[in-house]
């Protein structure tokens, strides 16, 4: 293998509690809520699928069933679909969604997986190309240079920016082509069997881990080693 492209949410890094998300937000406009009220909004926030890069929606509004398609494909319709989706939790102040949508864009919700660092630094010393290729609707780059992974990545190639989300396979094409790696030689690292799995249509290889808080993933991401050889 000359490259590895890696997912960035629940693979190579993991979003923050929706407890934890709510709580920052609350803390940092000082809107209090009691603990019994903060826990009970944060689980409405989860069920309604409302943090992204946190839990799906149980149950996906019909109004917004279409926009949900194709959230990814520009940050306009990326914020639209997750503040549609919070609106649907009552919160002390209507401001207070758009303030939870930025919230999850700060590196200070995010963290990388026990392993992701070592994993990086050593594709990057063997001269393997790294990519970051991702369904998302805003830029990740500052979240790696805040953890300090931005260095063993080449190339990102993001939804949002070309307007083109996976499991199309022309998103893998353009960071196979950013590396300029054959896709037989290219293996794609995901936590989503479908979306990630589409780079399988170029002929790259696909290796998936479970998507999981970081404490309870140490070293999913080390076998990435023996498989690149």
């Amino acid at each position: 293998m000359t490259a590895v492209l890696f997912d960035f949410s629940g693979t190579l890094f993991r979003t923050e509690s929706a407890e934890s998300w709510l709580r920052a937000v609350l803390d940092e406009t000082g809107h209090p809520l009691s603990e019994s009220e903060l826990t009970r909004t944060a689980r409405a926030l989860e069920a309604a699928g409302a943090q992204p890069g946190g839990a799906e929606p149980v149950e996906l509004p019909a109004d917004l069933a279409a926009l949900w398609a194709v959230r990814d494909e520009s940050a306009e319709l990326h914020r639209a679909a997750y503040t549609g989706l919070s609106r649907r939790v009552p919160l002390p102040d209507p401001r207070l969604h758009d303030a939870l949508y930025e919230r999850h864009m700060s590196p200070a919700a995010w963290t990388p997986y026990p392993d992701a660092e070592e994993v990086l630094r050593t594709l990057r010393e063997r001269g393997t190309g790294v990519g970051v290729v991702s369904n998302i609707g805003w830029d990740p780059r500052p979240v790696f240079r805040e953890h300090g992974l931005d260095a063993y990545v080449d190339a990102y190639v993001l939804s949002y920016e070309h307007g083109v989300q996976k499991p199309d396979p022309r998103l893998f094409a353009v960071a196979c082509e950013a590396l300029g790696a054959d896709p037989r030689r290219v293996l794609m690292v995901g936590d989503n069997r479908v979306a990630d799995g589409g780079a399988a249509a170029l002929g790259c290889r696909v290796h998936f881990v479970d998507h999981l808080p970081a404490p309870q993933r140490p070293d999913a991401l080390l076998p990435v080693l023996d498989l690149v050889g």
